[in-house]
């Protein structure tokens, strides 16, 4: 069907090792040359390097720049906060960001430095709504989410083995968890077909977590722990308090950990929406295996601090981590300043959350309000910088290839998107946009979007005068549900090539025995 429906029902009747080639047919890796410098695992890094940061070469090559470069791309592919440059800039040099002392200067405790921890704590305990307060003992401080999600990966999974998650989801997981821990994903596939018990598309359910488990034990692949993003990247959705004591009852009776990424908790920008935290839960299913994260990044508007943050009651994950942290420590001054931030309660409740939550609003409204007259549907949702769209019209035939095509028309058109496929969605057709930009370039942005669609929905015009496409309206008639309902990353790549090989590698990287059967010889 033109949604992919079909494709997706065979997709998932194949056994999991025959998905993992089913890119052989269009990619071709040969394009990247064996380095007789690196090991195998080497060349495996370098390439998904070079798969993907090559769609960010064009940005970085072409910037926009209202003076300087206007004709230049306009990225609304990278999830950033671009709204509270202002607000951020005056309250990080403040004199009292500037202190020097001794211990700053010197190595830490790897977790952290306590008067950190100890602030992270109090700042979780009151934002998470915490029944008890929160212990600083279970707060460790990293360089960033991606980096917890490397360590917690290594220290709970042996190599080959696996963690589910469902998808569409933030794709740069994948790297986070394989490179070091060779670590793969399992995924629960969601769609936007509403059936069964859910009531909205893209829907959670504990069916399809235990239908994904069943489905990889089956072929002998050792699940150890579920990863759950909330809000969640790229849907925005928001999981309501009995959604998120079912998947921690899930992961209870399968002795899974469970890793709560909670990184856009501050960053619900909507009354109607109220976000719960799995550390504001009364009683936790398994409070050993259940392990949160949040950082700074994304909901204090400064993704170029490094620091992110693991809650654990488990001091045997603590620990096994700290061993990790110290290759991805914080750096003294900075510890210092970010607990200078976090402690500034009446500057963040008064001024920087107000004022950023405003902002959030505003940018989406004008987003959604110019997608509504393009007649596109997506998710109205109330989280996150990012809006999920349904661009399954601008596609004739509803496959993949047709996606990066239209990718690409958008990045021809300079402004760069992520598509579907970089979140490892079902269904074809589907793109995320950021929307937590200047007017300015929103403005830009929207306009040479419209410019793609207008254009594409002539050809698809023209095209069916030829030739008439029955397939084009199947699965079309249900996404205006969608329209109506109330939720730095690998975008596509440069070339069809390189989105295809991201692809190819991230199917390849599922099979527990990949590394050691691609040894750099067989690379050549």
């Amino acid at each position: 069907g033109g949604g992919g429906g079909g494709d997706l029902q065979e997709m998932r009747a194949r056994p999991l090792a025959e998905r993992r080639v089913d890119m052989h047919g269009f990619c071709n890796p040969s394009e990247f040359q064996r380095s007789p410098y690196l090991s195998a695992r080497g060349n495996i890094a370098n390439i998904f390097r070079g798969s993907t940061e090559e769609g960010y070469k064009a940005y970085h090559a072409d910037k926009y720049d209202e003076d300087k470069n206007p004709n230049g791309i306009i990225n609304f592919g990278t999830s950033e906060n671009k709204l509270c440059f202002d607000l951020m800039s005056k309250r990080l040099t403040q004199t009292d960001m500037n202190l020097m002392e001794p211990p700053l200067l010197q190595y830490p405790d790897w977790k952290g430095h306590m008067f950190l921890r100890e602030e992270v704590a109090r700042f979780l305990t009151y934002y998470c709504k915490a029944p008890a307060p929160l212990k600083a003992e279970n707060v460790i401080v990293l360089n960033g989410c991606g980096s917890l999600f490397s360590a917690l990966a290594t220290v709970l999974c042996d190599p080959g083995e696996a963690v589910l998650i469902a998808t569409p989801f933030y794709g740069g997981i994948t790297q986070s968890v394989f490179l070091y821990g060779n670590v793969k994903l399992v995924y629960a596939y969601l769609d936007s077909k509403i059936t069964g018990t859910s009531t909205r598309p893209f829907q959670l359910t504990v069916e399809k977590l235990e239908k994904a488990l069943q489905d990889a034990r089956a072929e002998g692949v050792t699940v150890r722990a579920l990863i759950l993003l909330n809000p969640q990247n790229p849907l925005g959705d928001i999981y309501s308090l009995s959604e998120l004591r079912d998947y921690l009852e899930f992961a209870k009776r399968h002795e899974l950990h469970v890793i709560v990424d909670e990184i856009y908790m501050l960053s619900v920008f909507d009354e109607s929406a109220t976000f719960h935290s799995v550390l504001g839960m009364d009683r936790l299913p398994d409070p050993q295996r259940t392990h949160v994260m949040w950082g700074i990044s994304k909901d204090f508007a400064v993704s170029g601090i490094r620091f992110g943050t693991l809650y654990t009651e488990n001091q045997d994950v603590a620990n096994a981590v700290a061993s990790l942290c110290y290759f991805h420590g914080v750096c003294g001054p900075v510890q210092h300043k970010v607990a200078q931030l976090l402690r500034d309660r009446d500057w963040i409740n008064q001024v920087y959350l107000r004022a950023n939550h405003a902002r959030l609003k505003a940018a989406h409204t004008y987003v959604t309000d110019e997608l509504k007259t393009l007649g596109v549907p997506f998710l109205n949702r109330n989280a996150g910088f990012f809006v999920w769209i349904d661009f399954r019209k601008y596609l004739r035939t509803g496959t993949f290839e047709e996606e990066m095509l239209l990718w690409r028309r958008f990045l021809d058109n300079k402004v760069l998107l992520s598509c579907g496929k970089a979140f490892e969605c079902s269904e074809p057709g589907w793109f995320r946009i950021i929307f937590a930009d200047k007017t300015h370039r929103l403005q830009l942005g929207m306009q040479r979007i419209r410019k793609v669609l207008e254009e594409r929905e002539q050809e698809i015009l023209a095209e069916e005068k030829e030739q008439p496409c029955q397939s084009d309206q199947d699965g079309k008639a249900d996404s205006t549900v969608i329209f109506v309902s109330r939720h730095q990353e690998p975008t596509c790549a440069g070339s069809s090539n390189l989105g295809d090989l991201i692809g190819l590698l991230q199917q390849q990287m599922r099979s527990s025995d990949w590394l050691q059967k691609n040894t750099a010889e067989q690379f050549a």
